[in-house]
């Protein structure tokens, strides 16, 4: 394969996408300090230096602790001035590096309170996210068609499983529902996130994309979470699942056929057979391949995340060795995330110029994979809307190119 230069100045001015960030593991470490000292969140330190020791590392022992740090973050996210102001700045830190379509994600029920309901966390996030847009479109540059406009999406997030120390949401449900099964609980959760995400994307107009499931996958599998799938599939919402990360190629599975997920979230282990559990599949082998064929030719985008997989899988050694490049040798529809700003210390840009750096790429493959991001999104406008924006990134982005 032919091996093709990709400048690092290149990759930093052409528009990019980020379909797979979370809020809450995004913000900015002073943001957090500060939001932190106001609320009266106590730290494990109160510097950048000693929070990245400590809590935000380069390298983590699992997604276990990889998670950890959400529980310091989440804590200063529970005023809509926080979420507005932290949506906002990742606005910001998104624009100041290209990228012109992000869609960020967030469970609103860990920042839901008796007095802050879910409908007003995520009008809080929309309101953050729009200020950013309005400041960037309104500019110079937008209005002579010498850059690309700003557009964003919201996808609202399940959890697979959660505790009563979470928030208080899931305290008061988990009381309510004492003498149910914990996997009934968590399901009803799910399904009463779904029915707000389609209240507010259909009755109220806030781009709410798309539905979401997180959380650990061992043990808590998304078919127990197929009637809130469901009841988004039915109101034309979009869904994406974490599937594969953790997990091998039956938990993709599961998120496609019964949760009818349109992406998936990582999709890491997505050609491990050798991690196939059921003994009812004679032939892991030809399940995985098979299973790889049916996402290609369903255009079942893949929203890859190299820096936090590296973080957290350890048998991952390097981005060379990411199955990110079998992802793409392999016609799949790949999109390059962060995942998280902050927990994996990573922006699109490094994202890409890791990539460029370990994986053969050729110009056109390259090219693929950054407008791949655009026409893998769940974008909050018609179906014709969204061509033409992509075909508005197509003209920048190849303009671009001629000049390099």
């Amino acid at each position: 394969m032919e091996n093709a230069t990709i400048p690092l100045d290149f990759i930093r001015v052409i528009p990019k996408t980020d379909l797979h960030v979370h809020l809450d593991g995004s913000l900015r470490i002073g943001t957090l300090i500060e939001l932190a000292d106001e609320a009266g969140v106590e730290l494990p330190a109160h510097d950048e230096a000693g929070l990245k020791e400590k809590v935000f590392k380069n390298h983590y022992a699992n997604l276990p602790e990889y998670l950890q740090g959400f529980a310091y973050t989440c804590a200063v996210l529970q005023t809509p001035e926080n979420l507005e102001r932290v949506a906002y700045e990742l606005a910001q830190d998104n624009l100041a590096e290209g990228v012109r379509y992000v869609e960020v994600r967030f469970a609103p029920q860990l920042h839901t309170r008796e007095d802050f309901p879910i409908a007003e966390v995520v009008r809080a996030v929309a309101r953050g996210m729009d200020r950013a847009k309005a400041e960037h479109n309104q500019g110079a540059a937008v209005q002579a068609a010498d850059d690309i406009p700003f557009e964003y999406g919201i996808i609202v997030c399940a959890l697979r499983s959660f505790n009563e120390y979470m928030s208080p949401y899931y305290q008061r449900l988990l009381n309510l529902m004492s003498y149910a099964r914990k996997k009934e609980v968590f399901a009803a959760a799910s399904l009463e996130i779904a029915r707000a995400a389609v209240a507010l994307s259909q009755e109220e107009g806030i781009p709410v994309v798309g539905f979401d499931l997180a959380g650990e996958e061992a043990g808590y599998p998304a078919g127990d979470h197929r009637e809130a799938f469901a009841y988004a599939h039915k109101h034309f919402l979009k869904k994406t699942i974490h599937a594969g990360e953790a997990y091998g190629p039956e938990s993709i599975f599961q998120a496609i056929t019964d949760c009818h997920a349109n992406r998936i979230g990582h999709g890491t282990f997505l050609f491990a057979s050798d991690m196939v559990q059921d003994p009812l599949i004679e032939d892991p082998a030809a399940y995985t391949r098979l299973l790889a064929e049916y996402i290609a030719s369903e255009r079942i985008a893949i929203e890859v995340n190299l820096t936090s997989n590296l973080q957290t899988t350890p048998s991952i050694k390097s981005v060379a060795a990411h199955p990110v490049r079998q992802m793409i040798e392999r016609s799949l529809s790949v999109s390059i995330c962060t995942d998280n700003r902050l927990v994996s210390n990573t922006t699109v840009t490094r994202e890409f110029e890791q990539l460029v750096a370990a994986v053969p790429l050729t110009r056109a493959q390259f090219k693929n994979l950054v407008i791949a991001g655009f026409k893998g999104s769940f974008f909050p406008g018609s179906y014709g809307d969204k061509r033409r924006y992509v075909r508005q990134v197509l003209n920048h982005y190849e303009a671009l190119d001629a000049q390099w």
